[in-house]
């Protein structure tokens, strides 16, 4: 079964409206490979980087060389929290 996308996190909307065009570019092409996936893809795709955050108990996931994107996993569903365009800040 494949991912379903939550995209109605207030910071997440804020964030990507706030991105340089060539970076919302970057993240809706991610949006769209990970509408392609099942979940067990997501996790071994090497060029997402899926990776546990236990500090601030969500994961992470690479939109790009730069930029990260915070998410949780509810159900079957891929809540996607915030985007870090420096992809230090999806650690701090």
């Amino acid at each position: 079964m494949f991912l379903e996308l939550d995209l109605n996190h207030p910071t997440f909307q804020k964030q990507l409206v706030a991105l340089e065009k060539t970076e919302v570019l970057e993240v809706i092409r991610t949006l769209k490979k990970l509408m392609q996936l099942e979940w067990k893809q997501l996790y071994a795709d090497q060029g997402l980087k899926w990776e546990y955050i236990s500090a601030r108990d969500f994961y992470t996931l690479r939109a790009s060389q730069k930029i990260r994107i915070a998410a949780r996993r509810e159900g079957n569903i891929l809540c996607l929290l915030s985007i870090h365009p420096d992809q230090d800040s999806a650690y701090e």
